[in-house]
């Protein structure tokens, strides 16, 4: 019980410290990883399906993201060229640029609200534990 009190305050708390950074920069977490997804995907595009599951979101909430990032000119839709049906996410260079801007500030949130408040045998416990069990429910 105690480590799943733990697991769920941090979680809560580490997310809401990344929310607000990210908030202050004018983008949504999930707006954040989109970015993040098709910047480190090849030629900064994948299909909206794959975004969806890489993102652990539903294909409605992404939608919903990434017309956001499209109405800001960091991302663009188009046609899947080798299935008319797909819809493929495209980081335009707006959203590139935005990315660089804002990566540096996430990182030290990121940082100074989890990694460097554990040791690193702390660190490599929780990678290895929540690795599994990411694993086992991604089947």
């Amino acid at each position: 019980m105690r480590m799943w009190h733990a697991f769920l305050a941090a979680g809560a708390l580490v997310g809401r410290e990344i929310d607000q950074q990210l908030k202050g920069e004018g983008l949504s977490h999930t707006q954040y990883e989109v970015l993040v997804r098709l910047a480190d995907s090849v030629a900064g595009r994948l299909r909206m399906s794959e975004l969806a599951d890489a993102l652990y979101t539903s294909k409605s909430g992404l939608s919903y993201q990434v017309t956001q990032l499209e109405k800001a000119g960091l991302v663009r839709r188009e046609t899947c060229p080798t299935d008319v049906r797909g819809i493929v996410a495209v980081l335009t260079e707006q959203g590139r640029t935005r990315l660089r801007e804002v990566a540096p500030g996430h990182v030290a949130t990121v940082r100074r609200a989890l990694i460097d408040v554990l040791t690193p045998a702390q660190s490599r416990a929780i990678a290895e534990g929540l690795g599994e069990v990411g694993r086992r429910l991604a089947g």
